[in-house]
């Protein structure tokens, strides 16, 4: 069951830019099962299953990312109540590292039923400014041997067809700085203060769904201090490529009239970059919809933004898909029920074997 990888791999830490413990746990774990592992140079671990037969073909890669969202130091105790395991990450994304893991156990000694290449990996970055950098190499080096890519990330019955494009930016005001009666200096915090103030003013479509959001400020160092730093991270998003871009032209020409209004520097880094569109999901959702037709689920098609959004620049066929049934991501108190473990197993080996029968390449 995954259940039995689950608490190992959720309590093992994994914050975006340190999945290096995890990754060695799942490399170890994967090993351990009899497979071939290679890690990257960005820290992806994958492991190739091409049985006799099928080499050449265009490949199936599956891909579970690593990262948490949590910090080094967080508590990532998991404890079980009514049926729930509860714990910072155990389902974004541990929960859906055990299933992988799971699979490759129950494949042991049963690939010689494949039709094509299924390669499986534990991709690093996907969370906040890892800004997919895992999925997007795996994909810019491998993409002449793939056919298709799944992305397991989130609940048991939602398909991602359409991946939402993000922009983000790191905006640093530098001003002198000083004393706040001996000096009369232009304050930091106060282009700071405009910038928020004027990007939470700027239009934005109901539709396409498009959204701003300053998800981090800070600045200044002391009460009577002139702030001679300050900084925010700016996250735009959109469903449409086009009204994306408009929205970045105005938000980053928002963040230099700030400084430049206020009388202090910027420096500006776009700090994330994830392409959106359509995942071009067709040749695959009949597979999916027949896959969780047979544990009793229906299917809801959905927006974001997950790893499969690397695959949009090269025009291959993709879904993110969940493998579990849980709650509170991104909270300290995630959940996940335990007895969606073995359903979610039981879709995503029906999904692989579907897809045997009727690739997309």
């Amino acid at each position: 069951m995954p259940l039995s990888y689950l608490t190992r791999i959720a309590q093992t830490p994994a914050p975006t830019f340190a999945e290096g413990r995890r990754a060695d746990l799942i490399a170890d774990l994967w090993t351990e099962l009899g497979y071939a592992t290679e890690r990257d140079e960005v820290g992806n671990i994958l492991t190739r299953l091409t049985p006799p037969g099928t080499e050449g073909r265009p490949a199936l890669l599956l891909a579970a990312h690593l990262d948490t969202v949590f910090d080094a130091g967080t508590d990532v105790t998991v404890r079980e109540e009514a049926g729930r395991l509860i714990g910072p990450g155990v389902g974004d994304n541990s929960a859906s590292l055990a299933v992988v893991t799971a699979l490759l156990r129950d494949l042991r000694g049963q690939t010689g039923a494949l039709r094509r290449p299924l390669w499986i990996a534990a991709n690093v970055g996907e969370e906040g400014l890892g800004d997919l950098r895992g999925a997007k190499y795996l994909l810019a080096r491998h993409r002449p041997q793939l056919g298709a890519f799944i992305a397991v990330d989130g609940y048991l019955g939602v398909a991602v067809t359409r991946a939402v494009g993000v922009r983000r930016y790191r905006a640093v005001f530098v001003g002198p700085g000083g004393h706040s009666w001996g000096d009369q200096a232009p304050s930091a915090l106060h282009a700071l203060g405009r910038a928020i103030s004027t990007l939470y003013a700027l239009h934005l479509p109901a539709s396409p769904r498009t959204t701003l959001n300053v998800g981090v400020a800070s600045g200044g160092t002391s009460v009577n201090s002139i702030a001679g730093t300050a900084e925010l991270l700016l996250d735009l998003r959109s469903l449409d490529a086009r009204v994306l871009a408009d929205l970045d032209t105005r938000a980053v020409a928002v963040l230099h009239a700030a400084a430049r209004d206020a009388g202090v520097q910027l420096r500006l880094e776009r700090v994330g970059d994830r392409p959106g569109g359509d995942l071009q999901s067709g040749p695959l959702l009949g597979a999916v919809r027949d896959a969780a037709r047979e544990i009793r689920t229906d299917i809801r098609l959905a927006s974001s933004s997950t790893d499969a959004n690397a695959a949009v620049p090269h025009d291959l066929p993709a879904v993110a898909v969940g493998v579990y049934r849980g709650g509170n991501a991104h909270r300290t108190d995630e959940w996940v029920q335990a007895s969606s473990l073995a359903p979610g197993l039981k879709f995503l080996r029906r999904l692989v074997d579907l897809y045997q029968r009727s690739p997309a390449a």
